[in-house]
């Protein structure tokens, strides 16, 4: 059922289909459907909170009549992104554990069809779900000054208060293992509750063409879930779904072992850069 889904909703993004309201109707259905499925008997809380984004979807399509087809196409590209990597971290089964942090910090992979391989860092974070909402999505573009795997990440377009087009280029990693990259992605950032989401995939923006001398990678689905602690509600258990393709001729072993590190350095980097900023604020206050 899922991938029919998918399917209709990807239908509607077309413009000969856009305005056949009893298709548009039938995937606003189906959407509710499979989150109901998706959350199964007794679903977490992050699941039941994102179940409540199918009762708003009725009121994005009424939002959309002042958007151009531009615009349309990136909202729904990332309600896309959201809906598959919600799909994918709702499945327990099937994870293997790559890598594991003397302070617990975890990743996970998986193999799926027609995404290939997944990466799935879990680790909890001394900050409050909002406080990370703001440095991730509110301040994306700072994150070049505080992530050294980051040289840049620019917005090149808004479109309402959910969706973002963000251009981003990767240093190299140490030795040149894997040069510069550059991404285009769409950005669909959510609130629902005391849980955050910020999912993304590739996508194409006429502000910014493929670059001479910069492989053009591509991502998606991607998603991070912040979420309070059950047991703390002021620290956050963060989770962040990678599926990368870097492109060009890189055995697969390095580029598992370079994204599986990739996730622990960020988790690393996010941990001081939250706390560089209560320091900040400590000294403000006195």
């Amino acid at each position: 059922m899922l991938p029919a889904t998918f399917k209709l909703c990807a239908g509607i993004s077309y413009r000969h289909m856009r305005n056949m309201t009893g298709l548009r109707r039938n995937a606003l259905a189906a959407i509710h459907y499979e989150l109901n499925r998706l959350a199964g008997p007794g679903p977490s809380n992050w699941i039941s909170q994102v179940r409540r984004r199918s009762s708003l979807l009725s009121s994005r399509i009424q939002e959309e009549e002042g958007y151009n087809e531009e615009e349309i196409s990136y909202v729904k590209q990332g309600e896309d992104a959201l809906q598959k990597a919600i799909s994918i971290l709702s499945e327990q089964d099937g994870w293997t554990v790559e890598t594991v942090a003397a302070n617990g910090d975890k990743v996970l992979s998986k193999v799926l069809p027609d995404i290939g391989k997944v990466f799935k860092l879990e680790v909890v974070l001394e900050q409050r779900p909002d406080n990370l909402y703001e440095e991730l999505v509110e301040k994306m573009e700072l994150m070049g000054e505080w992530n050294p795997n980051v040289k840049q990440v620019k917005i090149l377009q808004k479109i309402g208060q959910d969706t973002m087009v963000t251009h981003e280029v990767s240093a190299e990693t140490p030795g040149n293992v894997v040069g510069p990259r550059d991404f285009v992605s769409v950005r669909c950032a959510k609130r629902r509750g005391s849980t955050c989401f910020l999912a993304g995939m590739s996508t194409q923006h006429p502000k910014m063409p493929e670059q001479k001398g910069v492989i053009r990678a591509e991502n998606g689905p991607t998603c991070i879930v912040m979420k309070p602690c059950a047991e703390d509600p002021n620290k956050t258990k963060f989770t962040w779904l990678l599926s990368l393709d870097l492109k060009g001729w890189i055995p697969k072993t390095i580029i598992n072992k370079v994204l599986s590190q990739t996730q622990v350095d960020f988790a690393n980097h996010l941990r001081n850069r939250m706390a560089n900023n209560d320091s900040m604020e400590m000294a403000h206050a006195c």
